[in-house]
C-alpha cells in the first residue's frame, strides 16, 4: 500500500488540499472558496476563523480514510493576523496583501535602508506596515504584545498553531520564505532584526519563530492527529519548489490573477538595482538558505476576467485564445494593465492602466490578443531586469498555474523572451512544492535529486518570432507603459 503526502494551500480565494504519491502524483483534491471582505475602497480583509473551519473540512474530505505521513503548508503571503495567545480568536480580520491602506505609512520609511537590511522596498504590499496598522488602531493591542499576550503571523502561523493544539500548545512558528516577506526579517542573518522592529513599532514578543522551510513544526490534532507538521513555503517559493528549481539560473513563473517570476541565485542573496525583490527561496532543515530575485505583476489572468465580465468582449475565459488566433497580431494596438499601480520593476502606485494605439481598424479579436501580449510583454520587463541583475542568461522558463491552459500565451512568451518555455505534467505545483518540503523533513524522499526525478515534461514552446519584430514590439509596449505613468496626483 502507498503512503501518501498531504499539503494545505492557503490561498487568496480558497483553501485547498491535496494528496500526493511519492511520484509527485495527485491522489485527490478538496476545496473551498472564503469570502473577500472590503470595508473600503482599497482595504481587503479575511475572515481568519472561517478559512481554519474552511481548512479542516478540506482536509477531511481530500484524506478520506488515508492518514499521510506528514503534511506541508503553503499559503498565501503577507496576508497579516494578530490572534490571542489564550484563546485563539482573531482580534482582527486577517489584513490581505492587496490591502492598499497602509499607504501613507510606506511612505515616510527609509527605502534604501530597508532594501539593503531586508531585500523589500517599503511597501503597502508586506506584513510589517500591516501589523503596524493593527497596533496603531486595535483598541489595547500594542500594549497587549508588549506583554506577549497576543501572536502575530501570517497564514501559515495560523494554522500551524491551530493544526498543532492552538491555545493547548500550539507551535508559533513561520519559515523563513513567509519571514522574508514582512519586511521585519534579516536577510543574511535569517533572524528579526532589531531595527526594522524598531523602525516599524512592532514587539519582539509577539513574533513567531522562524524556522526552516522543511523540517518537523510539531504533531498534528484532530483529523491530523499524530501528523507531523513538517514543511511551509510561502506560496511563489512552494511553486519554484515544487518545479524543482533547485539550481542557480533556474527560473519560474506563476500565471494566475497576478504573475510570479521568481529567479534561483544560490546561497547568496542578490541586491535588485532594477525594481527586483531579494527574498529567500527555501531552507532546508541543516543547510543555508537559497534566495531568489522575485519580479510581481500585479495582473495577468485578471485582465482576462476583466475583458470577459467588465467589457463582455468574451463570455468564458478559454474564449479569449479561439478569437486572439483569428487575427494575426494585436493590430497596433496595446493595453497595459495598471489598474490599481504597476508592480516590478516600476513600482508605480500613481500609473493606471491605457489602450493606446486605438485605431479604427481594431476590433476585439486585436483587443483580445492584446490581453494575451500583456502579460508576455510585463514578463519580457521581469526577465531584462533578473538578467541585469544576476548577470545571468535565460536558460528557460518553467510555468505554472491556470493561465498555462492558454497554448497561445505559451508561444507569445517563448517569442518576446527569445527563450523555450515549459510546462510540466503536475500543474499544481505550489501544492506539490509544500509536500515535497513536509516529504525531505520526514525522510519521505531522500534528496532534492529524487524531486528532480519526479519532474516531467508535458510541452514546451520554442521561439518563432524574428529579433527585429521582437524589439519592435517591446519599444513599443515600454512607449505605451510611459503613458500610464504620473496619472494619480
Amino acid at each position: 500500500m502507498d503512503r501518501y503526502i498531504a499539503a494545505i494551500d492557503q490561498g487568496t480565494t480558497s483553501s485547498r488540499c491535496i494528496v500526493f504519491d511519492s511520484a509527485g502524483q495527485v491522489v485527490s483534491v478538496a476545496q473551498r472558496e472564503h469570502r473577500q471582505i472590503f470595508p473600503r475602497p482599497g482595504w481587503v480583509e479575511h475572515d481568519a476563523e472561517e478559512i481554519w473551519f474552511n481548512v479542516e473540512t478540506v482536509v477531511a474530505e481530500a484524506l478520506g480514510l488515508v492518514t499521510p505521513v506528514a503534511v506541508g503548508i503553503t499559503n498565501q503571503r503577507e496576508t497579516t493576523l494578530v490572534w490571542d495567545r489564550a484563546t485563539g480568536r482573531p482580534l482582527h480580520h486577517a489584513i490581505v496583501w492587496q490591502d492598499t491602506r497602509t499607504d501613507d505609512l510606506v511612505r515616510t520609511l527609509d527605502a534604501e535602508w530597508f532594501r539593503e537590511r531586508t531585500g523589500l522596498p517599503p511597501a503597502t504590499y508586506f506584513s510589517g506596515p500591516k501589523l503596524r496598522w493593527l497596533l496603531d488602531h486595535v483598541d489595547g493591542l500594542r500594549e497587549r504584545a508588549e506583554r506577549g499576550e497576543v501572536l502575530f503571523g501570517t497564514m501559515d502561523s495560523w494554522l500551524i498553531w491551530r493544526l498543532t493544539g492552538g491555545p493547548a500548545g500550539g507551535r508559533h512558528v513561520t519559515d523563513v520564505t513567509n519571514a522574508s516577506r514582512t519586511m521585519l526579517m534579516n536577510l543574511r542573518t535569517l533572524d528579526w532584526d532589531d531595527e526594522a522592529l524598531n523602525r516599524l513599532g512592532v514587539p519582539r514578543a509577539m513574533l513567531p519563530e522562524i524556522a526552516s522551510s522543511a523540517q518537523v513544526y510539531g504533531t498534528g490534532t484532530g483529523r491530523l492527529a499524530g501528523v507531523p507538521v513538517a514543511g511551509a513555503l510561502g506560496d511563489q517559493q512552494a511553486a519554484l519548489f515544487g518545479q524543482a528549481c533547485f539550481a542557480p539560473g533556474d527560473l519560474k513563473s506563476t500565471y494566475g490573477t497576478g504573475a510570479f517570476l521568481l529567479l534561483h541565485t544560490g546561497d547568496e542573496p542578490v541586491t535588485s538595482r532594477h525594481g527586483l525583490l531579494t527574498t529567500v527561496a527555501y531552507r532546508l532543515d541543516g543547510e543555508p538558505a537559497r534566495y531568489a530575485l522575485e519580479g510581481s505583476i500585479a495582473v495577468s489572468g485578471s485582465l482576462v476576467q476583466w475583458l470577459r465580465d467588465n467589457l463582455g468582449l468574451i463570455s468564458s475565459a478559454p474564449e479569449i485564445e479561439t478569437l486572439a488566433r483569428t487575427v494575426a497580431d494585436s493590430g497596433g494596438c496595446y493595453i497595459v494593465p495598471a489598474f490599481s499601480g504597476l508592480f516590478a520593476p516600476h513600482w508605480r502606485s500613481d500609473a493606471r492602466g491605457v489602450i493606446a494605439g486605438l485605431t479604427g481598424y481594431v476590433t476585439r479579436a486585436h483587443l483580445a490578443r492584446a490581453v494575451l501580449e500583456a502579460t508576455a510583454w510585463q514578463t519580457r520587463e521581469v526577465v531584462d531586469a533578473m538578467r541585469s541583475d544576476s548577470g545571468a542568461g535565460l536558460r528557460e522558463l518553467r510555468v505554472d498555474g491556470g493561465m498555462t491552459a492558454n497554448d497561445l500565451l505559451m508561444q507569445m512568451l517563448a517569442d518576446v523572451l527569445d527563450a523555450p518555455v515549459v510546462r510540466p505534467r503536475v500543474t499544481e505545483t505550489t501544492c506539490l512544492g509544500a509536500a515535497y518540503a513536509a516529504g525531505l523533513a520526514v525522510g519521505y524522499w531522500p534528496d532534492l535529486d529524487s524531486l528532480r526525478a519526479n519532474w516531467r515534461e508535458d510541452a514546451r514552446w520554442r521561439p518563432v518570432m524574428d529579433e527585429a519584430t521582437r524589439e519592435r514590439g517591446y519599444a513599443m509596449w515600454r512607449k505605451a507603459v510611459e503613458r500610464t505613468l504620473g496619472w494619480v496626483d
